[in-house]
């Protein structure tokens, strides 16, 4: 152990405590890798473009995320003013008929929408078209709320199967394949998701029964929760829509028979994703704004860039220094000759604390957990791939079960299912529940589908 490790573990520790006390870890970050740079090469010039080098580094190996989102955002933003995007949902409302059934379509339609266009764009569009009709069938907004957090911030986010944003992080932080983490997270996703959503309907049932028979009138009449009721919209170009929503949908399903039949996976997938949508994006703007469609896409490009980088930004400065963990991206920011930090710390760990079984397992998905308190829940991946890299020792299994452990603990809590300050506040607010009560209904779900992933994880994936 050199000066240099005792300075990146104090700094991932300190990294690890501004998370629990809710604050942002980019100072920390920044002056450990600052640090770093001035103990490696003995001067302050290394040092300054360390950080710099460490910003880039993490943009070429998550830059790909950034312009994935930011294209789908653009192109549901080119979509919505067609009232396309609405149409999608819109049959489903025939559904709705009892509680049960409204919980499982929300919680459906939910996670579908989440997993290839983002959880973001998936709150309003179900709020507001869904969520007043499963009120009206005896469903409490609460419940909707529940199943709206749960089957997108929570498993469709975790999971990420299509766009892969989360899981290239992960990965490439892990220096291992992008596919054996889809596989893991994938799985793990899916057992935390259902145990959560089953879980929170049975703690539920009663307060669901009551409503049904109390409080449906009074809740879906027009003078209750006006934040979700329909609200009337100026569309442009709504004859386009029908084509729009079946041209979207056959795109898609091309994009997902591609994906698996030709085993495109990570960088390609999101290629071949991010393709679709801005030949989407580009047939919408040019039927709807005619001649105006030159400028308007550009409007449409540029807002949703915007929107991805405010929703990651931050993420390069951390995972500049997280990167200064791993061999392989080291010598991008400091040069020849560096080691991965802090895999020598977890391969040191890994003489303790044996990477296979429970203890490595839950120690893994508590990290997670930390990191996702300061409510972003991919801030802490550069660390806990790194970390699961190291502590495998070279066992890729055992990394990509590790990694998505904490993949896990990061995103369901700071994804938005148990952390106030996280996009949680979204569903919150277009269903019209307080934030922290919703944060309550979710812990004790979400904590068991967690536990019930970590021994799976362990008996069968590591």
């Amino acid at each position: 152990m050199t000066l240099a490790h005792w300075v990146y573990a104090i700094g991932t520790i300190t990294v690890v405590l501004t998370m629990i006390f809710r604050r942002n870890v980019l100072i920390p970050c920044i002056l450990s890798t600052f640090l770093i740079g001035l103990i490696f090469h003995g001067s302050l010039a290394p040092a300054v473009q360390a950080l710099f080098n460490g910003c880039m580094a993490a943009l070429g190996e998550v830059g790909s995320v950034f312009v994935i989102i930011g294209l789908m955002y653009a192109m549901l933003q080119s979509l919505s003013v067609t009232g396309a995007d609405e149409l999608l949902v819109t049959p489903l409302k025939k559904f709705l008929v009892s509680p049960l059934i409204s919980y499982v379509i929300i919680s459906a339609t939910t996670y579908v929408i989440s997993v290839f266009f983002w959880p973001t764009p998936a709150v309003p569009l179900v709020g507001a078209i869904l969520v007043p009709i499963a009120i009206k069938a005896g469903l409490p907004p609460m419940a909707c709320a529940v199943a709206i957090a749960l089957a997108g911030q929570g498993m469709a986010l975790s999971g990420d199967i299509v766009i892969q944003g989360a899981n290239k992080l992960s990965a490439q932080s892990a220096g291992i394949p992008v596919q054996l983490v889809n596989y893991n997270v994938f799985i793990l996703s899916v057992i935390t998701g259902v145990v959560a959503i089953v879980t929170a309907y049975y703690m539920m049932r009663k307060e669901i029964n009551m409503f049904k028979e109390v409080g449906i009138k009074v809740a879906a009449s027009n003078d209750a929760n006006s934040i979700i009721q329909p609200q009337a919209k100026v569309y442009r170009g709504a004859e386009y829509a029908p084509f729009l929503m079946w041209f979207l949908i056959i795109c898609m399903i091309g994009d997902i028979f591609a994906m698996f039949h030709f085993g495109i996976t990570g960088g390609e997938a999101s290629a071949l994703l991010g393709g679709t949508a801005i030949l989407i994006m580009t047939v919408a703007t040019v039927l709807v704004e005619g001649k105006n469609g030159l400028d308007v896409i550009a409007d449409h490009l540029t807002d949703g860039l915007v929107f991805a980088f405010r929703v990651m930004g931050q993420i390069l400065p951390i995972a500049g220094f997280f990167l200064l963990g791993n061999p392989e991206t080291v010598t991008s920011i400091l040069g020849e000759g560096a080691p991965g930090y802090l895999f020598d710390i977890g391969q040191m760990i890994a003489k303790t604390i044996p990477p296979k079984g429970f203890l490595s397992a839950f120690g893994m998905l508590i990290l997670g957990i930390i990191t996702g308190l300061d409510g972003s829940g991919f801030s802490g991946l550069p660390m806990t791939g790194t970390l699961a890299g190291g502590m495998a020792t070279g066992n890729q299994n055992v990394a990509a079960g590790l990694a998505a452990l904490g993949q896990m603990g990061a995103i369901w809590s700071g994804g938005g299912t148990f952390v106030a300050w996280s996009s949680l506040v979204a569903v919150a607010g277009i269903v019209g529940v307080p934030v922290l009560d919703l944060v309550r209904k979710n812990f004790i779900p979400v904590i068991t589908g967690l536990v019930a992933a970590v021994i799976v994880a362990v008996l069968f994936l590591m």
